[in-house]
């Protein structure tokens, strides 16, 4: 009952597009996914992923838990897949210890664009300019989904986040990412908050589209290629996703255990 839950649909290739969006938004959860048919010859399954305001080109954690919901339904203790969105096609890897799954999966190159003003950042947050790191710039980057990486100073500042959300959909607009993601980072460790329109309340618990984005800003800035990332804590779902630099592109990771089995009626 801690990390980011995440609902999967198997064999949903009779699933029409609002049925899909009715049923995200009946999970209430960050992500929902529906496995498919692949449509790429290079994939073994096609995954739709969903969130409550609609459908999303890519996404980090529910990448990883679908992997691991479909080795489990085809009975694999361990497999390498690659997995077809939006985005393009992701290789993936599984592996079974129990009754816990480890997950890993490497994500697209990093695409970095443009640099907002730190202050107008720092007021969606509900936070003040002196909070911005003085040394690492926000920026809107993407390995599969724009996301606006935004460092702070300090893991205090990272508590006292209270976001405007209507101000958090304005800056994304104007940066033409998804989500904004609050970070701070010491020795390899990274604490963050994830704020989007996109997700119930605002908040998502664990963002592995952020992850990928986030070690690849701190790779370019000479200050980590290696990440292990805490999020969720101030919703009381703490999280923890890994991420490196593995050649031109990020590889982010994540555990997963699958908690609820059963048949949907659609």
């Amino acid at each position: 009952m801690a990390g980011n839950a995440l609902a999967v649909v198997q064999d949903a290739d009779g699933v029409d597009d609002a049925t899909m969006g009715a049923f995200a938004r009946e999970t209430r959860l960050s992500e929902t996914t529906f496995v498919q048919t692949a449509t790429a010859e290079e994939a073994d399954y096609r995954n739709r992923i969903w969130t409550v305001g609609g459908e999303v080109p890519f996404a980090g954690h529910p990448s990883l838990g679908t992997a691991v919901a479909v080795a489990h339904a085809r009975g694999e203790r361990a497999a390498s897949y690659v997995q077809e969105t939006a985005a393009g096609s992701q290789p993936i890897d599984v592996q079974r210890d129990g009754d816990l799954w480890h997950a890993s999966m490497l994500q697209e190159p990093p695409v970095f664009e443009g640099e907002p003003e730190a202050a107008h950042v720092m007021a969606a947050a509900g936070l003040l300019p002196g909070d911005a790191d003085p040394d690492l710039p926000p920026q809107a980057i993407s390995t599969g989904l724009m996301t606006l990486v935004a460092p702070v100073r300090s893991p205090d500042a990272i508590a006292r986040a209270r976001p405007d959300l209507d101000l958090v959909r304005s800056l994304l607009a104007a940066a033409a990412a998804e989500s904004l993601y609050l970070i701070w980072h010491e020795d390899g460790a990274v604490r963050a908050r994830m704020f989007s329109p996109l997700v119930v309340e605002g908040e998502d618990p664990a963002t592995g589209s952020a992850a990928g984005p986030a070690c690849a800003f701190l790779h370019r800035h000479g200050r980590a290629s290696r990440v292990e990332i805490t999020q969720g804590v101030e919703i009381g779902r703490p999280s923890v996703l890994r991420a490196e630099v593995d050649g031109e592109r990020v590889r982010v990771s994540g555990d997963v255990v699958l908690v609820v089995e059963g048949t949907v009626r659609l």
